[in-house]
């Protein structure tokens, strides 16, 4: 299931790995072991922060993608499904479903 995770660096963490000159190469270590589908870098409420989609085919990869990051940064992480339009698409009929049974 595709899903976006959501990677929130504190600033004390990620600004001594980037005093040490790491910080993209940590960065870069742990995008290349998850593999995501895509990867967006900004910031959101002050923090650093990464936005990745991921493939989830099961709740116990939790771990594997939040704990590099939980470790090196003590990020906050936040895993949601996400959408896409053909996903939507196959859902339109639960959708009807719901507006009728809600109406």
């Amino acid at each position: 299931m595709k899903s976006l995770m959501t990677v929130k660096m504190p600033t004390g963490p990620a600004n001594d790995a980037a005093r040490r000159g790491q910080l993209g190469e940590r960065i870069k270590a742990i995008l290349a072991a998850l593999k995501p589908e895509a990867a967006y870098f900004t910031t959101e409420s002050g923090l650093r922060t990464a936005y990745l989609i991921v493939d989830l085919q099961d709740a116990a990869e939790i771990p594997k993608l939040a704990e590099p990051w939980f470790l090196e940064f003590e990020a906050e992480i936040d895993i949601r499904p996400v959408m896409t339009p053909e996903d939507l698409a196959r859902a339109e009929p639960d959708i009807a479903a719901a507006a009728k049974a809600y109406a």
